[in-house]
């Protein structure tokens, strides 16, 4: 795809994954809309390409009368990221907030088949898959996309809420040959995360010295986090490669245990803390690795930077960026909102 010639609206283009997407579009010479309302999206993440006048930014709900149909004007291609969500502690906690991703996914969708949009790909999540089948971190299991087929099981209100706008693309390029993708997104980390994600949360921890270091559920939860860099690579290979509303995975097939993710965040901030977990607190699955074969079959993709090294990207990153007062002071109650 020529994204030079190719008018782009980015919804949730201030987030974390939407800010790096953002970024990779301007590269490749697009013209970027961004839609944000900034309740978890920041400013700051796009502050040069305002600056630089390289996007146009609209400070919108996108649930709001009309937005969505505005935010339409003139576009060729969307990449839907916007979303009420956050990490497992919203999540969780948060099922009413993420029920309104069905609304707001609908009025995009619909918004962009009324404006002729040539491509649409969706951001979607490891939390479609079946939770009854993730219950054992011994069993070296991963996740391929055809075991998301009825009778389904997703992750609470939000995973549901993704896999119903997966199965309304679906609809619509049956119904009406809307050409579209959904990207599912497994457990994405890397510079500007917010700390109520797993890995930033840990590098947190590890930044104010919390002692005991408390790890959320037994630490046995098996993950495979995959680098923002990848996952902006694949998203866009999405939108250029996959046109008949089929999903793919975007992760690694990296199975690393929170645990041990703890241990080497620990090790690399230089500072010696007690590991003690909370079987309390959300977890999520406990066994969560994607698949990647059928990213590399449609799209020719695969994660190019691996655990270890986005750790030491991500982890450098959050010293250079925060205040270590400042992180304390709110660190609780951003574990577990917006």
């Amino acid at each position: 795809m020529d994204w030079t010639q190719k008018n782009v609206l980015v919804t949730g283009g201030a987030s974390f994954i939407g800010s790096h997407l953002v970024d990779a579009l301007v590269a490749r010479g697009a013209t970027v809309r961004v839609v944000d309302d900034l309740s978890s999206g920041i400013r700051d993440n796009i502050a040069g390409h305002l600056e630089n006048g390289t996007i146009e930014f609209i400070e919108a709900d996108l649930l709001d009368p009309g937005v969505a149909e505005a935010s339409m004007k003139g576009i060729q291609v969307v990449f839907h990221l916007a979303a009420n969500h956050g990490g497992r502690g919203y999540i969780d906690l948060h099922q009413a907030a993420c029920a309104t991703n069905l609304a707001l996914d609908g009025l995009v969708i619909r918004a962009a088949h009324a404006a002729g949009v040539e491509q649409f790909t969706f951001a979607s999540s490891g939390c479609v898959y079946p939770t009854s089948m993730q219950h054992d971190p011994s069993e070296v299991l991963y996740l391929t996309e055809d075991m998301v087929k009825p009778p389904y099981e997703a992750d609470d209100m939000y995973g549901w809420a993704k896999l119903m706008t997966e199965l309304t693309l679906k609809a619509y390029h049956k119904d009406y040959g809307f050409n579209c993708s959904s990207a599912r997104y497994f457990t994405a980390y890397g510079e500007r995360c917010l700390i109520n994600h797993a890995v930033v949360a840990m590098i947190a921890r590890a930044f104010i010295r919390q002692d005991p270091f408390i790890v959320w559920g037994t630490g046995e939860q098996i993950r495979n986090w995959t680098y923002v860099s990848d996952i902006v690579e694949g998203t866009i290979l999405a939108a250029e490669r996959i046109k008949d509303g089929s999903a793919v995975n975007l992760g690694t097939m990296e199975r690393t245990r929170v645990i041990d993710a703890a241990s080497e965040i620990i090790e690399r901030s230089g500072v010696e803390l007690r590991l003690q977990p909370d079987p309390s607190k959300p977890t999520g699955p406990y066994n969560r690795v994607s698949d990647n074969a059928l990213a590399k079959e449609l799209m020719g993709w695969e994660p190019k930077v691996s655990f270890s090294e986005g750790l030491d990207r991500t982890i450098k990153w959050f010293h250079e960026n925060h205040d270590r007062d400042e992180v304390a002071a709110d660190f609780e109650r951003s574990l577990t909102e917006r």
